[in-house]
């Protein structure tokens, strides 16, 4: 099968356009059409519903599109690692992170580029729950994520261990508390996350197992926001304690210890396990072990 006419079809379905495909591919619309219907002839399928007005894919087109994406990367990371072999500084590093787990990364890029310069870094925003599959699909190279994942694909290693802080503004009634029980916690608004992770879980599971109310009547889509409107004495929050610790220091937060709450979070960075990685990743992985 060669892969031009892959590409042809994902261009296709990409544009939702035969014309807008041959203008992209810089080829005549009769000739993208003929490059669909030699793959439609090799595959024995058909991979465009010609009744529908607009481009839809069948069931099999849908099948064969997730199949070339995967075959688009791999022929990309083959033009990568052709590249490095000739100019060791060259290539790219490609890195999965959520907002807050990206910070675990800061410290490490700073040296990395300073060691490779010419190596470009890209870092992907995703949903932590999504990033090993990326990572398994070959859409990335490197994630950082909170929990370690569940599968022989992967391997990963801890990078940082951090814990979850309990912050309130400097005039909160607990903010000259140096401790305070979940107990008397229940009368106060908690700016929640409104992303899924395991910490929002243990954070709502602690309360539920001790009966203590959890009012979480406000929820932000991320950190920054969050810690906006504690400082703005909006209400309190759980964050990690590397995301407030810039505030803390400053005196725009203020950190109470709470015993109920001594939650370790560990920070891993996750890789193929069976597939090797680009010699940009590579130096990134020994620069992060040292």
């Amino acid at each position: 099968m060669e892969l031009s006419l892959l590409r042809v079809f994902v261009t296709i379905a990409t544009e939702r356009s035969f014309s807008r495909a041959a203008e992209k591919l810089g080829r005549t619309q009769p000739a993208v059409s003929l490059a669909l219907q030699r793959l439609e002839t090799e595959l024995g399928e058909k991979l465009l519903d010609r009744s529908a007005k607009d481009v839809l894919l069948t069931d099999a087109g849908r099948t064969v599109l997730e199949y070339a994406r995967r075959f688009q990367n791999l022929e990309g990371e083959l033009e990568n690692s052709i590249a490095e072999l000739r100019d060791h500084s060259a290539g790219k590093l490609v890195i999965g992170a959520n907002e807050s787990t990206g910070l675990y990364l800061l410290h490490h890029l700073e040296r990395y580029r300073a060691l490779y310069p010419k190596v470009k870094v890209q870092m992907r925003r995703s949903f932590s729950s999504r990033i090993p599959g990326e990572i398994v699909d070959g859409n990335l190279e490197l994630g950082v994520i909170s929990y370690e994942p569940r599968d022989e694909r992967l391997s990963s290693r801890v990078i940082y261990t951090d814990s979850l802080a309990f912050v309130v503004d400097p005039k909160h009634r607990l903010a000259k508390r140096r401790e305070v029980p979940l107990s008397e916690l229940s009368d106060e608004t908690f700016i929640a996350h409104n992303v899924l992770s395991p910490y929002r879980e243990i954070v709502i599971r602690n309360f539920r197992e001790r009966g203590v109310r959890l009012n979480m009547d406000i929820e932000m889509p991320t950190v920054e926001l969050i810690r906006r409107m504690v400082e703005s004495g909006h209400g309190v929050a759980f964050l990690p304690r590397m995301c407030v610790e810039e505030e803390i220091t400053e005196k725009r937060l203020v950190a109470v210890r709470v015993p109920e709450m001594q939650v370790e979070r560990k920070i891993y960075l996750v890789q193929p396990a069976r597939r090797a990685v680009s010699y940009a990743a590579e130096a990134f992985l020994k620069l992060v072990a040292e």
